[in-house]
């Protein structure tokens, strides 16, 4: 029997001295700290026979072209690239960040190759989505698996070794530079909320009386600041500072089911309306009993396997529940912890309860 894992966030409210309040770099950022996608193309050598077959001609290409301007003349039709494979390189590049600074990058095989283990990435630019090279990657592959194939079919596998990172092989070549406007800072909400949005507001008016701090809407807090704090210095302390606010951010009522997993989290703001619940299994269940039918000694005949099948149809007893008004997330949960409900019957509940109108929460299902 699958186990359902249930998180109820409203218990972290009923822990002593659990305030609820977050600070802001926690659940916002100046809309400078945009970072920059950076791509490129690369090879990836070194792979014990598990790289793109000769079929995969851009590999074939890609590997000419290396080798030719390395100097090395060769014929396309005799390479063989079963130790190399093409591959996509990706990397972020946050502002600031200056020339010189190393950071990860990831590479996902583009061709037929099987495995990424122990390969070496080779000198790939990394371009923005207008072509400006802003980096470099090379270095060895981390792909924290492994694919071992025998030559009989069998495989083991563990985890995915198509994908693999390049732990510090990226070396940043040209530095962005983040944009702020004069006189205006904007902070940008990961979870855009009004009600979040304007105790931001309130709380850097409130800290600083020189800042004028404004809700524009439910995602952006427009900061204005007086010249002298302008300055880079005075402005690195006043990022810094209101970094390490803290607010209690506002969460809209919510639940979220993974039929998959079997997993249900729900917000502490879900509430039940007065509502009564009943909910039964019906179990069929269908035997097939094998029978042989033999001939007649001498008589020519086939011996016939048939099946006769067994259906048995069980109801099971209603398990009927009562919820009051009003009744929170935590009163369901273990309302249907001791009627014994299974993952599966839970999700139902919840659904019919979304459907009758009596789940006041807004439910996702993945």
């Amino acid at each position: 029997m699958k186990k359902i894992v249930i998180i109820l966030l409203t218990i972290f409210c009923c822990i002593p001295g659990y305030s609820g309040k977050v600070r802001l770099k926690d659940i916002a950022r100046f809309q400078t700290e945009s970072t920059l996608p950076l791509i490129g193309y690369g090879l990836v050598v070194g792979l014990d026979g598990t790289g793109d077959s000769k079929s995969t001609r851009f590999t074939v290409q890609s590997l000419v072209n290396m080798m030719e301007r390395m100097g090395v003349t060769v014929d396309p039709e005799q390479v063989k690239v079963k130790n190399v494979a093409a591959v996509i390189v990706t990397a972020e590049l946050a502002p600031h960040m200056s020339v010189g600074t190393r950071i990860d990058a990831t590479v996902s095989s583009t061709g037929d190759a099987s495995s990424l283990q122990g390969g070496t990435l080779l000198y790939s630019p990394l371009a923005d989505a207008m072509g400006a090279v802003y980096a470099v990657a090379q270095g060895p592959i981390s792909i924290g698996g492994f694919n071992i194939t025998s030559g009989m079919g069998d495989q083991i596998r563990n985890n995915y070794t198509l994908v693999g990172r390049v732990p510090g092989g990226v070396t940043i070549e040209k530095q962005i530079e983040g944009q702020v406007s004069p006189g205006t800072i904007s902070l940008h909400l990961e979870n855009p909320d009004f009600t979040t949005a304007n105790r931001i507001a309130q709380v850097i008016t409130d800290k600083f009386i020189y800042a004028g701090a404004i809700a524009i809407d439910e995602g952006n807090v427009q900061i204005s600041l007086p010249e002298p704090k302008r300055q880079p210095g005075e402005l690195v302390k006043f990022f810094a500072a209101v970094e390490n606010l803290e607010i209690e951010p506002d969460v809209p009522a919510r639940v979220v089911i993974n039929e998959k997993t079997g997993t249900i989290v729900a917000g502490e703001n879900v509430s039940i309306a007065a509502v009564m619940l009943a909910h039964g299994n019906l179990n069929i269940e269908i035997k097939s009993t094998p029978l042989v039918s033999q001939p007649e000694p001498f008589s020519q005949g086939r011996t016939v396997l048939t099946r006769e099948a067994d259906i048995t149809v069980e109801p099971e007893v209603a398990r009927i529940l009562h919820i009051d008004q009003q009744a929170n997330i935590g009163d369901l949960a273990t309302a249907l912890n001791q009627i014994g409900s299974t993952p599966r019957d839970i999700i139902a509940i919840f659904q019919a309860l979304k459907a009758a109108g009596a789940l006041r929460a807004e439910l996702i299902i993945l």
